[in-house]
């Protein structure tokens, strides 16, 4: 392991985005895991205040003015007050990997006492094939240890490229408002070793605490929508970002991965203010789940920008009777896409180039 950290896997191809609104002292029980990598941090809420961040990481820092300048009139499509404004992170990011991780999250233990290295775990799932076609009832059977079980197809062995890895978190559940109101003394004290690919078809509620995709080949779909500051909906941010991700990783023939890592989940937010951001959410998934179970993507669509601007129109088309705010939704959408391909396409690396904050 002292080697490993010696030479963390891919170190200058990952970037590590977090969304904060205050100190970021919780990077001292990461620094033996984070210290080695380049860190993008978004900072969320009042742009006058000053963020520390601890002696020894590298880093950038934006805040909303930054954001503006950056983007312009299509800053809109960012959502302020909210964590979902990490997706900005995504943006401007010039690495092959993402890994973001909130700032109330920190190291957990495997059941021998040992400290879990969430990224390197991470970037093991990214690195390894999935297996979306047919289920392997030994779950990842490309980890050491396993393997393909009896009457697994050999045309399917080879597996799909990994584009999104969803890590777990012990402690504090991610439930929703009603579940923990229901339960609010409940935490996650099950450490289950195993990675499953989700299948083909399957959608899922993604988390964005602790998360690793491939920018390369999922990025821009990797938007957390409109929440938060203005809107009429909060944290679902990460889940219509999952929503969308998995209809494109089917269509492209990528895969999601899911279980390993854990990390430890430190701070229950209140009950009845997520309640307020998500009372409209628990209406409208009921709605929103079966568009996405139903959608299918034209074979017209071969890129993820393409598959994105298809998605955006579909949710115009089929949810805006739901609620005015998918029209609004579906635009900024199309807005994020514009904005990505304006900051990536080019190579120039422009937005890093606007970033005076200092450090």
């Amino acid at each position: 392991m002292a080697g490993e950290r010696a030479t963390p896997l891919l170190k200058d191809e990952l970037d590590i985005v977090i969304p904060t609104i205050r100190n970021l002292d919780f990077l001292e029980m990461w620094r033996p895991f984070f210290e080695s990598y380049h860190l993008i941090i978004v900072q969320d809420g009042d742009p006058s205040k000053t963020i520390k961040v601890p002696e020894g990481f590298d880093y950038e820092l934006y805040n909303r003015n930054d954001i503006n300048r950056i983007l312009g009139p299509k800053a809109s499509c960012i959502s302020f007050k909210d964590s979902a404004c990490r997706c900005f992170g995504y943006m401007v990011s010039k690495k092959k990997y993402i890994y973001t991780i909130d700032d109330d999250c920190f190291v957990a233990k495997n059941p021998s006492g040992e400290d879990i290295n969430a990224l390197e775990q991470h970037i093991k799932n990214l690195l390894s094939p999935s297996t979306p076609h047919f289920f392997n009832t030994l779950y990842d059977p490309y980890r050491e240890g396993a393997d393909f079980v009896r009457g697994y197809p050999f045309s399917l062995r080879e597996g799909v490229p990994t584009a999104v890895s969803h890590g777990l978190w012990l402690n504090i559940p991610d439930y929703d408002a009603p579940t923990q109101l229901v339960k609010p003394r409940e935490r996650n004290t099950r450490y289950v070793d195993a990675v499953l690919t989700i299948p083909k078809g399957t959608i899922f509620p993604m988390c964005g605490m602790n998360l690793a995709f491939n920018r390369d080949l999922i990025g821009p779909a990797m938007y957390f929508g409109l929440m938060g500051d203005g809107q009429p909906i909060g944290r679902y941010d990460d889940m219509w970002a999952g929503w969308c991700t998995k209809v494109i990783c089917d269509h492209l023939n990528l895969g999601v991965k899911t279980g390993l890592p854990y990390i430890w989940h430190s701070k229950a937010s209140n009950p009845f203010v997520n309640l307020k951001k998500e009372y409209k959410g628990i209406y409208w998934q009921e709605d929103i789940i079966p568009f996405f179970q139903s959608v299918t993507l034209p074979k017209e669509c071969k890129t993820v920008q393409e598959c994105y601007l298809e998605l955006a129109k579909l949710v115009k088309a089929k949810l805006s009777s739901v609620d005015p705010y998918f029209t609004k939704l579906a635009d900024a959408m199309v807005t994020w896409i514009e904005a990505w391909d304006e900051l990536n396409l080019a190579g120039d690396g422009s937005a890093k180039a606007l970033n005076d904050t200092a450090k």
